[in-house]
This record gives C-alpha cells, structure tokens and sequence, in this order.
C-alpha cells in the first residue's frame, strides 16, 4: 500500500476515535493504547524523513513504536541516541 493511504486511514481512525470515543472504559484503553503506538510510528517517521539528510536511521517496529508513543520525545531522543551511539 501506498505510505500516503495508509497515514490517511489512520489519522481517519483517530479522528473518529477522538470525536465518537469509545463508550467501553477497556475499549477506550486499547484505543489510547492504539493512539500511542500510532503516534510514536509517526513520530519515528517523521524522524527518518528529516534524519535522512544527516544520514539517521531508526527503524520503525512494535517496540520503537511503542518506546516513542508512550515516553514520547524523550523516548524518541533515547531512541536516536541508541542508534547513534550504541548501533552505529
């Protein structure tokens, strides 16, 4: 699939997620939860678009998903720390 379909599909999710909301308390926990693993995708994303003009790479999977959507940008900044420091 194209990344532009797929980002719209999930900003349409969260949009409908934030306006509608879930009125099951655990529906609306795993929401969050799936709201946070979106944005730390994206945040990520964001990362390797602008980090490819200083040569940075930090792959996007569960688990750095999941470390930059629920520490956000400090999660992210160990992130790209690790990667630079530790794997490079």
């Amino acid at each position: 699939m194209d990344p532009v379909v797929v980002i719209t599909i999930l900003g349409g999710a969260i949009v409908v997620l934030l306006i509608v909301g879930a009125p099951i308390k655990p529906l609306r926990m795993l929401g969050q939860i799936g709201i946070k693993f979106v944005i730390g995708g994206l945040l990520l994303f964001f990362v390797n678009v602008f980090g490819a003009l200083i040569d940075l790479h930090v792959p996007i999977n569960f688990i750095t998903a999941a470390v930059s959507g629920f520490l956000g940008i400090p999660g992210l900044a160990l992130l790209v720390a690790i990667q630079q420091l530790v794997l490079s």
